[in-house]
């Protein structure tokens, strides 16, 4: 096996805006004599959100006790494939770790076999999605750089859901991810074809069957994932729409200043403020360049990540229906006296306990995801906020040093009227 190692850093190629200084000399005036800025500017407002972010998140950071990082990508060619080998970094207090640090190295498919035994050994709490396997919309090449970035940052939020999570966190699965050096043998120790099958045929027959009783609390939750789902999917659909026509628009612009340019050659009263013009085009072709990657990089991530929750969760309300699904079933043929009854006792017992269970399972991690969903969001939306506001100011600023540069002093225009 062939290595090539692909930086884990692929911002490089994004602009540079602190390279106009001159900017903020004819942005809006947002403070006051004294320096500082006025309550309702838009910068004031911006730092009071990046505040109050900062006094929420303060008490998590004191008490986590596991912190993993996923980074350094690396390519490896074979003669059958191409995969993207991660490095996984592990720090921890945790008594149960042999170790306070640990350093592996992870391929996609183990993320998935993580997943599915967290998914087999919690059935109905919220696991966080993974991203998926194939290419994702918009990108051209599966291993280009932007796409084993976007992947590597969800590979990595995917696991630090986990290591914040109470009871998955605990899991002996999560802590092999993190600590065996070999992870091939004990990925091929997963459960049968066969025994999925059947887990697969039995969960749709269990669905067919319906429930009868589902508790209203559950059906809420149902119509509530229905209701984010359409909706969070919609706004990802119109971001994406709204990325494409900037990506247009920016393809317009970069036409739009050369002719400037070209004009400016052949009309030589004009050639000042034509080039001005071509000037002010491709500055503000920059920021919107630059707008453009980071709507792609901060909110499409988040908006298709919930996407991808939304249908996490309607699995795992699917896997609750079909254990009360199975729970009633045995119960009624309990109830008709024509089976053996002590055996069949044992075994709804046993299956109310496990209704129980995951009912119980789900309600805790309800409250917890929905929290952890608006944090995530807001963060999103802020962020998205934060970067128009800064985009439509520079802009702003750039047209206003052209206007600036244009204004024809009172004296200087007096003498153009009366040359006498």
């Amino acid at each position: 096996m062939s290595g090539q190692t692909v930086p884990a850093d692929f911002s490089g190629h994004m602009l540079d805006l602190d390279e106009d200084e001159d900017l903020e000399v004819f942005s809006k005036n947002t403070s006051l004599a004294d320096g500082s800025p006025i309550p309702n500017s838009p910068s004031s407002m911006v730092n009071q959100y990046r505040l109050e972010e900062e006094q929420e998140e303060q008490p998590d950071a004191n008490t986590k006790d596991i912190f993993v990082t996923v980074d350094n990508p690396e390519s490896h060619v074979t003669a059958i494939e191409t995969f993207i080998m991660y490095r996984v970094v592990t720090k921890t207090t945790r008594s149960e770790f042999d170790s306070s640090e640990y350093e592996v190295r992870r391929r996609y498919q183990d993320f998935l076999w993580l997943r599915s035994r967290l998914e087999e050994t919690h059935p109905t709490l919220i696991i966080h999605p993974l991203p998926e396997k194939f290419v994702m919309k918009g990108m051209v090449e599966r291993f280009n750089d932007d796409f084993i970035e976007t992947r590597r940052s969800a590979l990595h939020r995917f696991l630090n859901k986990i290591s914040e999570h109470p009871i998955l966190s605990y899991s002996q699965h999560f802590k092999v991810f993190l600590t065996a050096q070999d992870l091939l043998s004990l990925r091929k120790q997963g459960p049968g074809f066969l025994t999925r099958m059947g887990e697969t045929v039995r969960a749709v027959a269990n669905s067919v069957r319906g429930l009868r009783n589902r508790p209203e609390e559950f059906t809420l939750m149902q119509e509530y994932v229905e209701d984010f789902s359409n909706k969070v999917c919609s706004v990802d659909k119109v971001t994406q729409r709204i990325i494409k026509e900037q990506k247009e628009y920016l393809d317009e612009l970069k036409q739009y200043s050369p002719t400037y340019t070209q004009w400016a050659e052949s009309e030589g009263e004009l050639a000042e403020p034509l080039k001005g013009v071509a000037n002010c085009v491709e500055r503000c072709s920059k920021e919107t360049e630059e707008q453009i990657h980071h709507l792609s990089q901060v909110l499409v991530p988040v908006l298709h990540e919930y996407v991808l929750c939304a249908e996490t969760l309607k699995v795992v309300m699917r896997r609750r229906d079909n254990i009360q699904s199975e729970f009633e079933a045995k119960n009624e043929a309990l109830a008709s006296r024509k089976v053996d009854q002590e055996a069949l006792q044992e075994e709804v017992d046993a299956l109310a306990d496990r209704v129980e269970l995951a009912n119980n399972a789900l309600k805790g991690d309800w409250s917890r995801w929905q929290n952890s969903m608006r944090t995530d969001l807001k963060s999103a939306f802020i962020s998205n906020a934060e970067k128009n506001v800064e985009y439509y100011e520079k802009c702003l600023a750039v047209w206003e040093s052209f206007l600036l540069s244009q204004r024809v002093e009172p004296s200087k225009q007096r003498d153009e009227e009366d040359p006498s």
